[in-house]
């Protein structure tokens, strides 16, 4: 879908017209592409006295960074990132160093360039350590809000016995695959033991099997394309009535496509024995299925409530099931959930579906435990306004606000949705668990 303002703003008179009235002013963002470096220029690295994570630098280096460990000098600096370990700041007193390090660089950092924070989770500490670690959400999400031309910036909660588990996430993080995922704070833990570096990044699913479900089209087809790109044999399903679509999907992909309705009572059994029969189990799930049926409460029939309960919520959970009693997920599996910005803000006459998001977040706070104990691994993705063809349905004003109420002042596109998945999908992140990354540039819903 085009995004006719977003052209404008770009155009000669477009962008006189928003610098002189103060409009969005939405920048092209950098995306990924097979071969592409992650960053398109240095990266600044450095710590606070005390920081534990000394290998970031290393871990850049490795990825194809050019790491600097002093600024750039000169009229113009561009950094392409700031990465700054925070992990040693053990007092409220000593939060200036925030500001010591980021404020004569923060109007360096270039088009589409990166911030990443990394510290301890304040639940891993305690006394004055503690409130100093919970108090970089507060300076992240605000700067996410001062960046611009399409910079990001991210806070990573790195626990203490992961300093070895966090090459995925910084690689996520730093490159063009993280481009709509805005102000968002991760936690990377130590409680499993499935953190395997991938051979080759650029094919990180190589021999993986994976299962994407409503995958005809939208942002399932981009999950399923990505997943493929990144080297694994996708397992796309969707209801018959997408058949010709969903063949279209699996044939490009070079996957196998699976017609059944998930919220048929026999579909969990008949998932299981296909993906046992098919390919000896399964090492990815990605609960992307999802309906809408909106009217405000005192309008929606009991009919509408039930239907997307049952194919947002329900049908995942009995999946789930079918799946772990038949011990046909593998060890050191991915569960990945679809949420959405409504589950965590709630919407106007979308009570069923904000119930049912929410739910999605309530699977991965209640499976993340009970998967850590198997090497196993459930995080959901929450997007926010992504450019697809139901929205493109959406009235013009109601779109229109969904494109710039955010920090990029633009929609994502469904490969955004995607890349996030890909990422926890990684056999590099196995430490990554029980997390709900929004994938919606720093909606200001919820925020």
């Amino acid at each position: 879908m085009t995004d006719r303002y977003q052209q404008f703003a770009r155009s000669g008179f477009g962008r006189l017209v928003v610098r002189r009235l103060g409009l969005p002013n939405p920048a092209p963002l950098r995306r990924h592409h097979l071969g592409d470096p992650p960053l398109t220029g240095p990266a600044l690295v450095a710590a606070a006295e005390g920081g534990r994570l000394g290998g970031v630098a290393d871990i850049l280096k490795s990825a194809g960074v050019d790491v600097l460990t002093e600024p750039l000098t000169g009229d113009t600096p561009r950094h392409a990132a700031l990465v700054y370990d925070a992990t040693g700041i053990d007092h409220p007193d000593r939060l200036r160093e925030l500001h010591a390090f980021f404020h004569p660089l923060i109007r360096t950092v270039g088009p589409s360039g990166r911030v990443v924070v990394l510290g301890t989770p304040p639940e891993a500490l305690g006394g004055r350590a503690a409130i100093a670690q919970r108090a970089l959400e507060g300076f992240t999400r605000s700067v996410g809000k001062e960046l611009r031309r399409g910079a990001t910036v991210q806070l990573v909660y790195v626990a203490p016995g992961a300093e070895g588990s966090v090459e995925s996430t910084l690689r996520f993080l730093v490159s063009g695959r993280s481009a709509y995922v805005d102000a968002q704070v991760v936690r990377i833990g130590s409680h499993t033991r499935s953190t395997v570096e991938p051979a080759d990044w650029d094919h990180q699913l190589a021999g993986k099997v994976a299962l994407v479900t409503g995958a005809a089209r939208g942002i399932g087809a981009a999950i399923a394309e990505v997943l493929a790109r990144d080297g694994a044999h996708v397992v796309a399903l969707d209801v018959p009535a997408q058949g010709d679509e969903l063949s279209a999907v699996a044939n490009r992909i070079g996957g196998t496509a699976l017609q059944a309705d998930i919220t048929a009572g026999d579909a969990p059994t008949r998932i299981v024995e296909h993906l046992r029969e098919r390919h000896g189990g399964v090492d990815i799930v990605v609960h992307n299925a999802g309906i809408t049926r909106d009217k405000t409460l005192g309008k929606l029939t009991e009919q509408a409530w039930d239907a997307v309960l049952q194919v947002n919520l329900c049908a995942q959970l009995a999946i789930n099931d079918a799946l772990l009693e038949a011990a046909a997920l593998r060890a050191e599996g991915r569960v990945i959930g679809v949420s959405s910005i409504a589950g965590i803000a709630g919407n106007v006459g979308q009570t069923n579906y904000a119930t049912s998001k929410a739910g999605v977040i309530g699977m991965v706070d209640t499976l993340a435990p009970m998967l850590a104990e198997r090497g196993a691994t459930i995080n959901a993705v929450a997007p926010g306004f992504i450019e697809t063809k139901m929205t493109a349905a959406v009235p013009l004003v109601i779109r229109e606000a969904g494109r710039r109420m955010n920090s990029l002042s633009q929609g994502g596109l469904p490969v955004d949705v995607a890349e996030t998945i890909a990422w926890f999908a990684s056999p590099g992140s196995g430490a990554v668990n029980g997390n709900v990354v929004r994938v919606c540039g720093q909606s200001l819903l919820g925020a």
